[in-house]
């Protein structure tokens, strides 16, 4: 995959202490780059944008992801994190949250690579229900894929350039790539 903008580079990813968690600092930090690539196309009048009086606009869905996932983190997983009133950035752009975003995953790296099989398999609490740390962990993935992919179609709506995530978009592509979307392609 060819990225024009990476915010946390793969050498910076620390190494797991047990092998095979690597995947998730890996994961972590990839899904990071792929929200600070999508924010960042933004631009600050584009904030208070919502397709529909019931959506959230732009804004709120970046203050959320900031917000939830600071939770998530701290809450659920027992990361040391900043006090809730310290996460969002002071000046309301999408570059200032993209770059808060980032500030506030570098720390977690670290933590996540220094836990053990045991920490990532013992049981917390999670809301009103007990889960694994592991599943903690791929829900906040999976809670994050949902408001990029929400942010990803508000940029579409505005007509503005939608990044390259998982692979090409109709808007940036590259020499080699491969996107499944024929049934020939499908059986390669």
């Amino acid at each position: 995959m060819i990225y024009p903008y990476t915010a946390i580079a793969g050498e910076t990813i620390p190494r797991a202490a047990e092998r095979a968690y690597q995947h998730v600092l890996d994961t972590y930090a990839s899904e990071t780059n792929k929200v600070v690539s999508v924010w960042r196309e933004f631009g600050p009048a584009d904030l208070t944008f919502q397709p529909h009086e019931r959506s959230s606009s732009v804004g709120k869905i970046m203050e959320h992801q900031l917000l939830s996932e600071r939770r998530f983190f701290a809450e659920f997983l027992g990361a040391p994190e900043p006090p809730p009133a310290k996460v969002l950035p002071a000046e309301k752009t999408p570059e200032s949250f993209a770059a808060r975003m980032v500030e506030l995953a570098r720390p977690r790296l670290p933590f996540l690579a220094a836990r053990d099989a045991a920490w990532w398999l013992g049981d917390v609490p999670f809301f009103d229900a007990r889960r694994e740390r592991i599943w903690v962990f791929w829900r906040r993935v999976l809670h994050t894929a949902h408001h990029r992919t929400q942010l990803t179609v508000y940029l579409r709506l505005l007509g503005k350039k939608v990044v390259a995530t998982y692979g090409p978009t109709a808007d940036v592509t590259w020499e080699g790539a491969d996107p499944t979307l024929t049934v020939e392609s499908a059986g390669r």
